[in-house]
């Protein structure tokens, strides 16, 4: 790339910031809650967000180093697709297919086991088929799910030596 290593992992960190700061926007601007599967990607962007300014600060000088932030990154870039590809499966389910929506997460946390909570926060339920915006035809998971695969591919750039 054009960047020193330690630029693009910044680069990476400001990506996972902006994405963040539009899922703020989204909830407290235009009152869209999220679901249980927004929360989980909204992690996995925290996460993948905190690894990369690790890196950014640190600044790796031996592959080693660099290799292990790359692929911590990607890693957690990939979880993250994952979980919004489930998100995007979710919202083109034919209508009778839809899981059932379940209580808010606040009783959820407050009443079910953490396993259970767990389970749910990632399988997603019924209010996670819900279309709320779209640009391009492309859903807000579906473009989260484009921008995890960018953050993986940035990380593992990191990789090739100049």
């Amino acid at each position: 790339m054009f960047f020193s290593k330690r630029t693009e992992f910044f680069l990476g960190f400001l990506a996972c910031f902006s994405m963040l700061a539009v899922g703020a926007y989204f909830q407290f601007v235009e009152n869209m809650q999220p679901c249980p599967l927004c929360i989980s990607q909204r992690i996995a962007i925290l996460i993948t967000g905190i690894i990369l300014l690790i890196a950014s600060i640190h600044n790796p000088n031996s592959t080693k180093g660099i290799a292990y932030y790359a692929f911590s990154g990607a890693i957690s870039a990939l979880i993250g697709s994952g979980i919004s590809a489930r998100h995007v499966w979710l919202q083109n389910l034919p209508p009778e297919e839809v899981p059932e929506c379940s209580p808010g997460l606040s009783y959820i946390f407050e009443n079910f086991p953490l396993t259970e909570t767990f389970k749910l926060m990632l399988s997603g339920t019924g209010e996670c088929a819900d279309v709320l915006w779209t640009l391009f035809g492309i859903s807000i998971p579906g473009w989260t799910f484009v921008a995890f695969i960018a953050l993986a591919i940035l990380s593992l750039l990191q990789l090739k030596t100049k």
